[in-house]
């Protein structure tokens, strides 16, 4: 094969598009039906993200071109992500910082905080993909009681291989200590947790979000954190990406926030472009890609 490396809509991209059969890299608005017409040899669209909520999905379908993601690739880095924002959370792990480098210091007074254990707890995963299976497993190393929400059930022998139950997103809501968000972005899944749905997790409970921020009403959940309705959040996600400097969330003490740094590791980089180019020579020897979307497969 031959391997161009150019900038998306740089002069070398648009010299190699009309010959182009794979494409690989990540999401983007302008590619669509107008750019699947400038490319009338491409037979894959291959991403290097889990995500594809900047996919134009239906101008991939009008083309019959397949959309894949990255084959969970960077699953391990989220997942083990999510784990560390629960246990950021529950541990107040910034503020015990910001209280030692302050000199306020704070050791072994249980009084002055409340700090939780992960072990008995109850762990609410919202879809269980890749990402939430490992979380899943990561948690029943923890001690962690696991239930889980998705559109689609796993059969009775997963769930018990993976020492998960399935419950409906109410009770997952309700009943969990911990709720953790993997689910991809589509008009279904955005702000499908509001103020509603906040409203029905206890006043103890904590939400990690490594998925999407506009999964979650934003203004939904300051308002929740501000008032008492959970008791904190771990988010790697925003509604705005950067979040705008005067964003609430930055002056709440009870939230722990890192820049959608979850995916992208030194690890799992090589894992990326290994899925991809593998789905490269599927197609080329003319076998159906791995990974292709749900809403084109």
């Amino acid at each position: 094969m031959e391997l161009v490396i150019a900038p998306f809509g740089s002069d070398a991209f648009k010299a190699a598009l009309g010959e182009a059969e794979y494409l690989v890299g990540f999401g983007n608005r302008a590619i669509d039906a107008g750019f699947y017409a400038a490319a009338p040899k491409l037979k894959l669209f291959q991403l290097l993200s889990a995500g594809y909520d900047t996919v134009d999905i239906e101008a991939a379908r009008g083309a019959g071109i397949p959309v894949c993601n990255n084959g969970g690739a960077n699953s391990t880095a989220v997942s083990e992500h999510a784990i560390m924002l629960m246990m950021a959370t529950c541990r107040r792990l910034v503020w015990q910082h910001e209280s030692v480098v302050s000199g306020r210091w704070r050791g072994n007074n249980p009084g002055s905080v409340k700090l939780f254990e992960l072990r008995d707890k109850v762990l609410g995963i919202v879809g269980l993909g890749a990402i939430g299976r490992k979380v899943a497993r990561l948690a029943n190393a923890f001690g962690m009681r696991v239930q889980y929400y998705d559109i689609k059930r796993v059969s009775e022998a997963e769930e018990d291989a993976l020492s998960v139950r399935f419950r409906l997103l109410n009770e997952v809501l309700r009943t969990s200590d911990i709720v953790s968000l993997h689910v991809p972005l589509t008009p279904a899944s955005k702000h499908m947790i509001g103020a509603a749905e906040l409203a029905l997790m206890k006043n103890t409970a904590f939400l990690v979000n490594t998925c999407r921020g506009p999964v979650i009403d934003e203004k939904a959940l300051i308002a929740a954190l501000d008032g008492g309705v959970i008791a904190g959040a771990g988010l790697d996600v925003f509604d705005q990406e950067p979040p705008p400097a005067d964003n609430p969330l930055f002056k709440m003490q009870n939230v722990v926030l890192t820049p959608h740094y979850a995916g992208p590791t030194w690890d799992n980089q090589p894992a990326r472009f290994r899925n991809a180019f593998d789905n490269c020579q599927r197609v080329a020897r003319g076998e159906a890609p791995l990974w292709v979307i749900p809403e084109l497969q």
